[in-house]
């Protein structure tokens, strides 16, 4: 553990996605209360906002994890952070000029640009993390991103509500930036020829006849996208369920996320306490994490209580935890190691295609029925999910967290 602390390039990187995750809590605070504030609380913006923030995920994530396969990785993450830098710049000066419209353009050109500078961030790790330290390096990144998002919807609410848009919009520039120039002290990375033998559409085409072969890639596949389709639902109505049922103004969302990453926290350092219990009882620690889900789903939204709500958001997040130890875990025991990007690469936009339906809907559906109705119908579709984790053929082995199990 000492000495991956020591090593250069996972401090780095380390230090960069903390960076990234402190400017995403930063936009996404101060861009969902903007936007509530010049719609009049209008729950179709709303969903509008957390739909441009998932649609360049589903059209790029594929092509960019591709790409990023094939491209020298730092220059690509560098790059990457400094066009976010200056989309952000040309966004403030959009709005300064009166088009607050401008500030949807800010998620989707962030959300593009991570699809190619986040796959070679773990190129990275790949390349100069040994093998054997690569599980501690996961577990310690996991660790603080749910640090981030305990502590990121409270930096960003406070800047926004304490210094305006203009001030969160020049500190999004200045985060962007300051990890652009972390990760210039990076070694030089290149990439072997023979990478550049095949084109990208090939490679596309080979990742998704592998996934189609297998059949419990399949069923993860389907899993991924009603996974999807039950977050999009729930997802931007969270202030709404702040306001209606909790009766806190809508600044209050920062704790109800605040909470899940406590959640997040916690499951993951139960996950690896339990490892090998999860790798012998997999299929039922799956099913049962999809069955408390749409529990805690409906519990939510019945709830009046900002405590209950509270607490059941923070068993979501351990929840959440679980499924994502278990699942990557799950994809590199399945998958082999020349296919894991392609793969990857085919679920993300599964779910984020799920995800975007779920928003897109969202708003419109609540307003012709209800909260209740929405968050009843995203219990019901992660309910429905233990009837494909149960047809999963899975072997009893241990998860314990080692480079052979997990992927960055």
């Amino acid at each position: 553990m000492t000495s991956l602390f020591k090593n250069r390039v996972f401090m780095i990187v380390a230090s960069a996605d903390l960076l990234q995750q402190m400017g995403i809590w930063i936009r996404n605070m101060a861009l969902l209360f903007y936007v509530m504030e010049q719609s009049g609380n209008n729950p179709v913006a709303v969903s509008l906002l957390t739909a441009l923030e998932y649609l360049p995920i589903f059209l790029f994530s594929l092509i960019g994890g591709t790409f990023a396969d094939r491209w020298n990785p730092k220059k690509t993450v560098i790059i990457g952070d400094a066009l976010s830098a200056l989309s952000v710049l040309l966004i403030l000066l959009l709005v300064l000029a009166g088009h607050w419209q401008a500030v949807f353009v800010t998620t989707v050109v962030s959300a593009i640009v991570s699809q190619f500078s986040q796959p070679s961030s773990s190129v990275l790790f790949r390349q100069h993390v040994p093998i054997e330290q690569v599980g501690s390096a996961v577990g310690i990144t996991q660790s603080l991103m749910a640090i981030f998002t305990i502590l990121g919807p409270v930096l960003g609410t406070f800047i926004y509500t304490q210094l305006g848009l203009y001030a969160s919009l020049i500190a999004l520039i200045i985060v962007f930036l300051a990890a652009a120039g972390i990760q210039l002290l990076l070694p030089d990375s290149k990439r072997e020829a023979k990478q550049e033998a095949t084109s990208p559409w090939a490679d596309l085409k080979e990742g998704l006849h592998y996934i189609w072969e297998r059949s419990n890639l399949r069923i993860t596949a389907v899993l991924f996208l009603i996974s999807g389709l039950s977050i999009g639902l729930t997802q931007p109505l969270d202030v709404f369920l702040v306001i209606e049922r909790l009766g806190l103004p809508k600044e209050g969302v920062q704790w109800l996320t605040a909470s899940e990453g406590i959640g997040m926290l916690i499951g993951g350092l139960v996950a690896v306490l339990l490892s090998g219990w999860v790798g012998r009882h997999r299929r039922g620690v799956m099913t049962g994490i999809m069955l408390i889900w749409s529990l805690l789903t409906f519990i939510e939204v019945l709830s009046v209580w900002t405590l209950v709500t509270a607490g059941a958001r923070v068993l979501s997040g351990l929840c959440g935890a679980f499924f994502e130890v278990i699942f990557t875990a799950f994809m590199i025991q399945e998958v082999k190691q020349e296919y894991i990007g392609r793969a990857n690469g085919v679920m993300i936009p599964l779910m984020m295609a799920g995800i975007l339906l779920g928003t897109g809907i969202s708003g419109v559906l609540m307003n012709v029925s209800s909260l209740f109705v929405v968050y009843g119908l995203s219990s019901l579709l992660t309910l429905s999910c233990c009837a494909l984790t149960l047809r999963l053929k899975l072997e009893t082995t241990s998860l314990k967290l080692t480079s052979r199990q997990f992927t960055l």
